[in-house]
């Protein structure tokens, strides 16, 4: 899947010119935690969500910062970092400018893995710089609770053999040498020596994402000492 296929089109954005006043209301009536701001030709040229509405004037949550700061921060430092979050009346005064954007035939992998990198919660989707849609962790919940079955026509037990043994190949912990599998019917039955309990549930859950899959039985036990 890609990102146009999970994305919410209906995004609401504002203007780098909107009060911050304005943003804190649309976040609450809309139930909404950031926005996208966009200029007059739909471009994106910012976002601001709730982190940057913390430390304000209005409700006197200004950033408190220790005595020895200033005394190694400059005056530039601790105007944009401070003052100006604190009592900017306007939008583009708070807003991240250099915003993480992804395209709408963005794999969905990519998507998840920018989101994990830069630890934020929505990725905004552009296509030529306009803004066309978003993608949150929530769409990416929403797409696993409902995806089908990745199988097109129903698969062979050899194949679903075969293609378990490989990704277990491949990986590090997949000790295949000594872990037999059988298949009969989708049925995964494992049996084997395995050196952990974290190796046994690796294996499980391997077994139980391979496409044609229906049931996985357990029958491995600990390896013995000196095996």
């Amino acid at each position: 899947m890609i990102a146009r296929d999970v994305m919410t089109l209906a995004v609401f954005t504002v203007k780098p010119t909107t009060s911050v006043k304005d943003v804190a209301r649309l976040f609450i009536e809309q139930r909404i935690s950031a926005v996208p701001v966009v200029d007059d030709q739909g471009k994106i040229v910012g976002i601001v969500s709730e982190g940057d509405l913390v430390h304000r004037s209005e409700i006197s949550t200004e950033r408190r910062h220790p005595w020895w700061l200033d005394l190694m921060a400059g005056d530039e430092f601790l105007a944009a970092e401070e003052y100006i979050k604190a009592y900017a009346k306007r939008v583009a005064d708070i807003m991240t400018r250099n915003v993480i954007t992804a395209k709408p035939d963005t794999p969905l992998h990519e998507i998840a893995e920018t989101l994990e990198k830069y630890s934020i919660k929505r990725l905004p989707i552009v296509r030529d710089g306009k803004l066309v849609g978003i993608v949150s962790r929530a769409n990416l919940v929403q797409a696993i609770a409902t995806s089908g079955s990745k199988l097109d026509v129903p698969l062979s037990d050899t194949t679903v053999r075969e293609k378990l043994l490989t990704d277990l190949n491949k990986q590090k912990w997949g000790h295949t040498a000594l872990l037999n599998v059988t298949v009969n019917g989708g049925v995964v039955d494992l049996w084997g020596f395995i050196e952990s309990d974290t190796e046994r549930k690796a294996i499980r859950v391997a077994a139980e994402a391979t496409p044609g899959v229906r049931v996985v039985n357990d029958h491995m036990t600990a390896r013995p000492y000196g095996y």
